[in-house]
């Protein structure tokens, strides 16, 4: 089976291992990532990424040349992509840019001016009802009309692409799996030092962007009343609400308690995850956000959970979105922005050292059965050979 794959998320190598792993699952399947040559991510990164082509056996990522360096939806690929099609002749094309991209427009009129006859697949995180303008809904109609296969990293995504006329495959799971060899359940009594952690302190950990639609003044406001145990709150991300967090923890008396941790190295992450005793989401959907064709946000999926679990760290998560599939019943869900309700989950955790002992062995099953990159590999592989049949 020969399988393209094309998006802007694997000009980072992490990313690729699902991709990586499949290619290893039968010597007869070959995996080759397409990606822009030059991406702006923004953000934090705030410079354009020049990719590197990378060659492991039956697995490749290729850089090809790129019109719009910082758009998903804009993204297409320069004609050194023909090259690419007719040589590797691909039999599932999978572009994982959204239904209203151009470039899966562009690959789907490719496959067809080329005759390769490869089925077409795309992906979406996108899980928020919406109406599509004119010209972006004819690109919508085109896009779904010749789609083979949706993968969809949430279940509202694919009801919402059934609700605009889609009835064919689809398979839910999210866009990129959990290395459960660097997310594992380990100890480091040094940086619990280091951060002013000590061996009796009940951590609630957050990870993640310092933004309002993550519900970090919920989890803020639900500390006021908790259990009178030694507790601390390891905040590690960043974002534009730092000092507002800092301000709100002085002005209901818990400054002392929290602990701000600027974003680190990816691969040290799992190292600040097992100082927690619990990893709270209490994300929060907000219609603030527009663009050209939707309006809003939902949490998509939640990836923080699914590493959190794999460390065998109980989870408690809002009901925004995908939080509650993620979850199911390895960890505790509370409606959003519902401060007593998320008290009432921390309390119960702090209280219950068996409950939290239970949970963590059940997020640590799941994860292993349903979010690692191997995992995710034979879940995709299933979908393609039902595609191709």
């Amino acid at each position: 089976m020969r399988i393209l794959v094309a998006s802007h998320t694997y000009i980072v190598d992490l990313n690729c291992e699902k991709f990586k792993t499949l290619a290893q699952l039968d010597p007869n399947i070959e995996v080759t990532i397409v990606v822009p040559q030059k991406w702006k991510p923004g953000g934090v990164q705030n410079q354009i990424i020049e990719t590197k082509p990378r060659l492991e056996g039956n697995f490749k990522v290729v850089p090809v040349s790129n019109f719009s360096q910082n758009n998903q939806g804009l993204l297409t690929f320069g004609t050194d992509i023909i090259r690419l099609l007719n040589e590797f002749k691909p039999q599932i094309i999978q572009v994982e840019q959204g239904v209203k991209s151009f470039a899966y427009a562009q690959l789907i009129t490719l496959n067809k001016w080329l005759n390769l006859k490869a089925k077409n697949v795309f992906f979406t995180w996108w899980n928020l009802p919406y109406q599509s303008k004119f010209l972006v809904s004819y690109l919508e109609q085109y896009n779904l009309s010749h789609t083979d296969g949706l993968v969809a990293g949430n279940q509202d995504a694919a009801d919402i692409l059934r609700d605009h006329g889609y009835d064919k495959a689809v398979a839910v799971m999210p866009q990129l799996g959990v290395d459960e060899t660097l997310f594992s359940p380990t100890k480091n009594r040094d940086l619990a030092d280091q951060v002013a952690i000590k061996e009796e302190d009940f951590v609630i950990g957050f990870v993640g962007r310092f933004v309002e639609e993550k519900g970090i003044f919920t989890l803020l406001k639900s500390l006021q009343s908790l259990p009178d145990k030694p507790w601390k709150l390891l905040l590690l991300g960043r974002g534009e609400l730092k000092d507002k967090i800092i301000k709100e923890s002085q002005t209901i008396g818990i400054e002392d308690k929290v602990i701000i941790v600027e974003s680190v190295a990816h691969d040290q992450v799992p190292q600040y995850i097992n100082l927690m005793n619990v990893l709270v989401l209490p994300s929060e959907t907000t219609y603030k956000f527009k663009t050209l064709t939707a309006v809003g946000w939902k949490e998509q999926f939640g990836h923080v959970l699914i590493e959190a679990m794999a460390c065998k760290v109980p989870v408690i998560g809002s009901n925004s979105g995908e939080i509650p599939n993620v979850i199911k019943e390895a960890g505790l869900i509370f409606p959003e922005a519902d401060v007593s309700a998320l008290e009432n989950c921390l309390s119960r955790l702090i209280l219950n050292p068996q409950l939290a002992n239970e949970l963590s062995e059940k997020g640590y099953q799941r994860v292993l059965e349903n979010y690692t990159n191997k995992a995710l590999a034979q879940k995709i592989l299933n979908f393609y050979q039902s595609v191709l049949s």
